[in-house]
């Protein structure tokens, strides 16, 4: 005779909290982050391998990718996790081809010779990403966006695969002049903000669609 399965008890169906407070909540949730971060990047990774992803493509993802780590892990790191390896060591996290790529932080597209053209799409996705996250920071002080907006300039110029139409070229050098001639602690105002953050978009969408039709 088959035994009647027994009615779930009510604390089994209870929400089981991992924190307290909600200084806890958003540690939990920093983590959550960088933990997507490094899945997507260890899967990136296997597809480039697999030969699933062209070349250009990947390094300007890859590169995404790698930016946006940096930046959650600054939100991570701690006494109990000073470096990345001890976070996938508790987590038993086995993504040993994203954890290589953070090490040598870049695409494994990008080698060290000068002039390599996969190097300046990565630096000029970075840029990008850079002022873009800035800018929704509200970080807009002219000595705080130049340098990057300078640099992000420069990569794109030497960017041969860019067309001469590429508009992307010509706002970024709008910005970069608007940049110089401010005082190194004026401020760009809400509307200059909310343009440059458009325009930057628009930029780095056109740059993806030349990548990924080359």
């Amino acid at each position: 005779m088959m035994a009647t399965p027994s009615a779930p008890r009510p604390e089994w169906m209870e929400e089981v909290r991992i924190y307290r407070n909600p200084r806890e909540r958003e540690k939990y949730d920093n983590q959550a982050e960088l933990f997507a971060v490094i899945n997507t990047l260890q899967h990136l990774e296997k597809a480039y391998i697999k030969d699933c992803a062209p070349a250009k493509e990947y390094t300007s993802h890859c590169s995404k990718l790698l930016v946006q780590y940096k930046a959650a892990f600054k939100q991570v790191q701690s006494d109990e996790f000073p470096t990345v390896e001890d976070l996938m060591r508790k987590y038993r996290m086995d993504c040993k081809l994203a954890l290589e790529r953070i090490r040598a932080d870049r695409p494994i597209t990008i080698k060290d010779d000068k002039g390599n053209t996969s190097k300046l799409i990565a630096a000029s996705v970075a840029g990008f990403i850079t002022v873009m996250d800035k800018l929704r920071l509200d970080i807009r002080s002219m000595d705080e966006l130049f340098p990057d907006v300078k640099d992000l300039a420069e990569n794109l110029s030497r960017l041969s695969l860019l067309p001469s139409d590429y508009e992307g070229r010509k706002k970024i050098e709008k910005w970069l002049t608007t940049l110089n001639t401010m005082e190194a602690s004026d401020e760009l105002t809400d509307t200059q903000a909310r343009q440059m953050v458009f325009d930057l978009e628009s930029s780095y969408s056109e740059l993806n669609e030349v990548l990924h039709s080359s």
